[in-house]
């Protein structure tokens, strides 16, 4: 089991990591290096040798492998970003990038998302070392950047300039699983990721006839696009179960004692009370409206109009998705994507996923383990590109009534010291039979 320095490591780390400004505003405008650097210097400090990596000046990345037991096991990759999204210090109750621990909690950008999983691997990493561990099979530890815009100078570059770094995985864990999901009836839910809906963020562009605000005008850039606009955001998309969401489904209405009728899905959702919050995003394809760009004088009507929406598709609902915007934009109206990457399905009944659900067990024995969908995405669907299958493991022990999944990208984002302490010791207990 991690050690006490373990624990107070983690805390450490986690404050020292969010003081490190790495605010990814997308267009390049952002640098992780001073980040980067300072889990290099804590691998170091492992005995390891971690290897840092740019595609451009600034944007690094951090890769270090640690030797197995057993050479002839596949290697598991075990990875967290370093960036963050941007925060405005006015509307929280501490400062964003200060760290602050305050009252058993540790404040700041970064605290859920994902400084904190980040700190966990560092934490076990060195107690590893001091304790003379070594997991069963390689492990190959990676803090990319930019991972909240396009990955193009994290994963993305990782998986397509240096796949070397990566040989023998096959499976690797991340973000966004394995925290507790209090569903206000005293039970306590533990998702674990094994999968992710696709990413097609759109650019929309409808084109016109410019002219005065003052004529008649059939050919309204403007209109045109707002019609589209209009039809995308009230479709309802069609119910597409893949064998992720069917079987958090299934163990859902078991642990509630109701009839899993997975032919009537949004009647089986309503059964389920708070917990269908874990599955209800990943039924279906979604597309939202987001950003629109029109026009530059109020009595002049522009020629052109550009929107952007944020769409996601499941596992194998990619044609559904490119099909059914070809009819909602319609004739007047070109769409493209912005932004594209795959969806991700994982197994639920690999040998990985059951010691994942046995490391969550064994520190919370009142928990109950589902696997589940992500409504967005991660660095795994780089890391794909390698042939390497992604879980969503970063587990978190959080009291009733701090809600985790709002605390991304959200205002006050905040992690308790005694669920990064739950998630060192549950991380080390996996990390070391996987």
């Amino acid at each position: 089991m991690a050690d006490e320095q373990a624990l107070d490591e983690v805390v450490r780390f986690t404050s020292d990591l969010i003081r490190i400004d790495t605010t990814n505003r997308g267009g390049g405008d952002c640098r992780e290096r001073p980040a980067a650097e300072y889990a290099a210097e804590q691998l170091a400090g492992a005995g390891l040798e971690p290897v840092l990596l740019e595609r451009t000046p600034g944007r690094t990345n951090v890769v270090a492998r640690i030797e197995g037991t057993d050479p002839s096991a596949d290697a598991l990759l075990v990875h967290g970003h370093l960036d963050v999204v941007p925060a405005q210090a006015e509307d929280w109750s501490v400062h964003p990038f200060s760290g602050e621990v305050r009252d058993g909690v540790v404040w700041g950008r970064g605290a859920v998302d994902m400084k904190n999983m980040d700190a966990m691997i560092l934490a076990v990493v060195r107690d590893w070392a001091r304790n003379g561990v070594r997991p069963r099979r390689d492990i190959v530890v990676a803090f990319t950047a930019d991972e909240e815009a396009s990955a193009e100078d994290g994963s993305g570059f990782l998986a397509d300039r240096h796949p070397g770094l990566f040989e023998g995985c096959t499976e690797g864990v991340s973000e966004s699983g394995a925290f507790t999901f209090h569903d206000g009836g005293g039970r306590q839910i533990y998702p674990i990721a094994a999968g992710e809906r696709g990413t097609g963020w759109l650019k929309l562009t409808a084109r016109g006839r410019a002219g005065h605000g003052s004529k008649v005008n059939r050919e309204n850039a403007v209109t045109r696009l707002s019609a589209a606009i209009t039809r995308i955001g009230e479709h309802e998309w069609p119910l597409r179960l893949t064998p992720t969401v069917r079987a958090a489904l299934t163990e859902l209405a078991a642990l509630y004692g109701v009839d899993a009728d997975l032919s009537d899905v949004d009647a089986l959702l309503e059964k389920l009370g708070p917990a269908a919050k874990l599955v209800e995003a990943t039924v279906r394809n979604s597309a939202n409206p987001t950003m629109l760009d029109a026009g530059y004088k109020v009595n002049v009507i522009p020629g052109e109009a550009v929107a952007y929406v944020d769409g996601r598709y499941l596992p194998g609902g990619e044609e559904e998705f490119r099909t059914t915007l070809d009819r909602l934009t319609g004739p007047d109206v070109e769409w493209e994507f912005h932004h594209r990457e795959v969806a991700l399905q994982a197994p639920v009944d690999s040998p990985t996923f059951a010691q994942m659900s046995a490391a969550v067990k064994e520190f919370a024995p009142e928990g109950h383990v589902v696997p589940y969908c992500m409504s967005g995405g991660t660095d795994a669907k780089q890391f794909s590109r390698l042939g390497i299958t992604g879980y969503g493991f970063a587990p978190l022990k959080l009291p009733e009534g701090l809600d985790y999944q709002a605390l991304f990208h959200g205002v006050d984002e905040r992690v308790p010291v005694e669920a990064l302490h739950f998630g060192v010791r549950v991380l080390d207990r996996f990390l070391r039979t996987a």
